[in-house]
């Protein structure tokens, strides 16, 4: 038996170390609280920047708190294009070879050789959730959206496990985007296979004639 898993939109945010906070808003400040997200631990913060990239740029996107060790910004594979780097999909925390782009804030501006993402989707969960999904971390899953006319099946969903989570299929705006749903979407984890697949090998099969 699977359960509701609520989906929610990711819009484009960035998170950033404290030594770089600085840079943008001066020696000494510090993260102004909002309010609380879904993910325990996390917030909005008062203060906004300005992202741009070669041939675009975004500005007044949010920051969300906590400081962390690394600056990392978060897009849609749409927003991208409007910066013109590259879109390269990762989990969070994987920034290695992913483009960089310029910050501005009130009191400087840097830039960052590294740290923009499509952010992969994912479902962020408990031990306990993942023990009666029988799923582990890092797995990759089907997830079938609730939807009217659009319901779709999102593949390659990785599940990330930490007794901190709280239950929440994250996607970005171009994925929200792709299914009509109601004020409260969510979907459920379907097994299409018996094991952790590889979609891009189902889709050779497919081509080759073998049907599973």
């Amino acid at each position: 038996m699977s359960v509701k898993i609520p989906i929610e939109t990711s819009a484009r945010h960035i998170h950033v170390s404290r030594e770089d906070f600085e840079k943008l808003f001066g020696k000494g400040t510090e993260l102004h609280y909002v309010k609380e997200l879904s993910q325990p631990g996390q917030y909005l913060c008062q203060e906004r920047i300005t992202v741009r990239g070669p041939s675009g740029q975004f500005e007044n996107m949010a920051i969300l708190g906590p400081f962390r060790k690394e600056t990392q910004v978060e897009v849609s594979l749409t927003d991208t294009r409007k910066l013109g780097i590259p879109g390269i999909i990762r989990q969070s925390g994987d920034t290695d070879g992913t483009p960089g782009c310029t910050l501005l804030g009130p009191m400087g501006q840097l830039e960052i050789p590294k740290g923009v993402i499509v952010a992969k989707r994912h479902i962020h969960m408990t031990p306990e959730d993942a023990w009666s999904l029988r799923v582990r971390d890092n797995d990759e899953v089907f997830v079938l959206t609730k939807s009217y006319g659009r319901a779709l099946i999102y593949a390659d969903v990785v599940v990330r496990v930490d007794r901190s989570f709280h239950l929440a299929m994250h996607v970005d705006t171009d994925e929200a985007n792709a299914f009509s749903s109601d004020a409260e979407p969510y979907g459920v984890i379907v097994r299409l296979f018996d094991d952790n697949y590889n979609t891009d090998k189902w889709i050779e099969e497919v081509l080759s004639g073998i049907h599973r």
